[in-house]
């Protein structure tokens, strides 16, 4: 997905700044981060540099002590505290990343932490807590988003009277990020193009553009979020913080429903643009950043590189490197083969086709001629009717123009097809079901569902399913992400579809009717 770049030049300013970018870059420069951190490698990506045609640099923040930058900020807040706040202890909500910081800091400070986690932090993050923090750490799941976890943290700190170590919206803690940025501009004194930073409350964009902004105005500094968390970008639109009704889990560590107030104001000073990428161009710039070092980034981790790589894209080589941020490496094992599958389809190089060919002798060797020389990643097929058979296939492609020319090369032998690279629910779904009509499934509504993911989660979502209405199609499987996915069709009469519409509002899970895609008309519906 090729978003447009959200320029900020013009971007009204909601109020005045409570701080400004000379008391960050002060604070920064006096950070007590490198107790804990170390200076993080800035390292050359070849491969990606000869592919971009411009020179490509990562600063792996995946090598901290806690596969996180986080730490940084998590200690220069809590290494200030006094004797009394010490001794009240701390609170901090996170989904996984931020709360190994502070448990790290609770244990090599001797402080006692609370540390509230969404239910559907990965496994991973929560066992490093655990480990990191020892004794000092209590562990509390609540909910299934930062935010939510958030209102429990600040019940619990109205009930102890605890100190909130913010994840983002903290001078501190902003000061502490803000050295990567430090460290940067030391590792590379030479002419920098262009900083890209991965986004969730934006403390790491709002300390590194100031500091950058301050020493470099030349540098641009671009944030980069999920095209369904991208609550910096809406709020920089808006010139007002944005409050998102739902963000998507599969970059968790920037899953923020609304950005701090004290990185808000500094964004909106200091940095030039930013950018929104898709699944997609994640899971291809994980891939990415595993052939160049062969360490294996969590989602938000690849965030910066699939906005680099979109904006290389889309404008020339110019003077000066482009720097990615690798922010986290804090990657569940069993959602690579979610990441896998995506990848090729992120680089542009699969392509997904349903094409109807007339079911006769030679339409299959004229479809074999149609494809001409590309490797297959994908068939299903099944007959449609007596006239027609009804083909799944996924081609591997070097460019969109080839892409394009395969569409045209089997509109030539006078196929339909339909391209659905692109689409979500094919990619998802209709590529593991192809095959489906049933004579059977009369008044069938399909749609897509989507869930956290917990243990017992798909069992609680069929329990709900009510019982006076047929579930004709169920399609689920486990991607190794955060949250569950489901396509399901249910057989509902026309008078009971009103009933049918407060029984999906009852749910409570965010849902789409997919019962008119034009794939699944082709390939399942009746």
């Amino acid at each position: 997905m090729n978003c447009p770049a959200t320029h900020l030049d013009s971007v009204a300013v909601e109020a005045d700044a409570p701080i400004g970018a000379a008391e960050v870059l002060a604070r920064a420069r006096s950070a007590r981060v490198y107790d804990v951190a170390r200076v993080s490698p800035l390292d050359e990506a070849p491969l990606l540099s000869a592919r971009l045609t411009r020179r490509v640099l990562l600063k792996r923040e995946d090598q901290q002590p806690v596969f996180s930058f986080k730490l940084r900020g998590a200690y220069n807040r809590m290494v200030q505290l006094d004797a009394g706040q010490r001794a009240r202890g701390v609170i901090a909500a996170s989904a996984g990343n931020h709360a190994q910081g502070v448990a790290l800091a609770a244990a090599r400070l001797g402080i006692q932490a609370t540390i509230v986690m969404p239910v559907t932090a990965p496994q991973v993050k929560v066992d490093a807590v655990r480990r990191l923090g020892g004794n000092a750490v209590q562990i509390v799941l609540s909910g299934d988003s930062y935010s939510d976890a958030q209102a429990t943290a600040a019940q619990l700190q109205a009930e102890r009277g605890s100190l909130f170590v913010h994840p983002f919206d903290d001078i501190d803690v902003i000061a502490g990020q803000a050295t990567v940025g430090l460290e940067l501009l030391q590792q590379h004194p030479g002419p920098l193009q262009a900083v890209f930073v991965p986004v969730g409350g934006g403390g790491l964009l709002a300390g590194m553009a100031a500091c950058i902004k301050s020493l470099r105005p030349e540098v641009q500094v671009i944030g980069v979020q999920m095209v369904d968390s991208d609550a910096m970008a809406r709020s920089l639109e808006a010139g007002e913080r944005v409050l998102l009704g739902e963000v998507g889990l599969f970059s968790d560590g920037t899953a923020v429903k609304q950005v701090g107030s004290l990185n808000f104001a500094l964004c909106q000073r200091h940095v030039d643009a930013m950018l929104r990428v898709d699944t997609d161009e994640i899971c291809a710039a994980i891939r990415d950043i595993y052939q160049e070092t062969r360490s294996v980034p969590e989602p938000a981790g690849a965030l910066a590189l699939a906005g680099l790589k979109q904006y290389a894209a889309a404008h020339p080589p110019a003077e000066g490197a482009l720097v990615a941020v690798v922010s986290g490496a804090n990657m569940n094992f069993d959602r690579l083969r979610f990441v896998a599958e995506r990848a090729e389809l992120g680089e542009q190089r699969e392509a997904i086709f349903a094409v109807t060919i007339p079911e006769e002798r030679g339409s299959f060797r004229r479809f074999c001629a149609a494809l001409g020389k590309h490797s297959i990643t994908e068939f299903n097929y099944r007959i449609g009717d007596a006239s027609s058979a009804h083909i799944f296939v996924g081609v591997q492609i070097a460019s969109r123009d080839e892409r394009e020319a395969l569409v045209a090369a089997f509109q030539a032998q006078a196929f339909d097809v339909l391209d659905l690279t692109d689409d979500e629910l094919a990619k998802l779904h209709l590529r593991h079901m192809i095959g489906g009509r049933s004579p059977l499934a009369r008044d069938e509504l399909l749609y897509r569902f989507e869930f956290p993911e917990r243990p017992g989660a798909l069992v609680r979502f069929l329990d709900q399913l009510h019982p006076d209405w047929n579930v004709s199609l169920f399609h689920y499987r486990n991607h190794g992400a955060d949250y569950g996915r489901i396509l399901v069709g249910i057989q509902v009469p026309a008078h009971e579809l009103v009933l049918f519409q407060r029984f999906l509002a009852s749910l409570g899970y965010p849902h789409r009717n997919e019962s008119d895609h034009p794939a699944y008309r082709l390939l399942l519906g009746s």
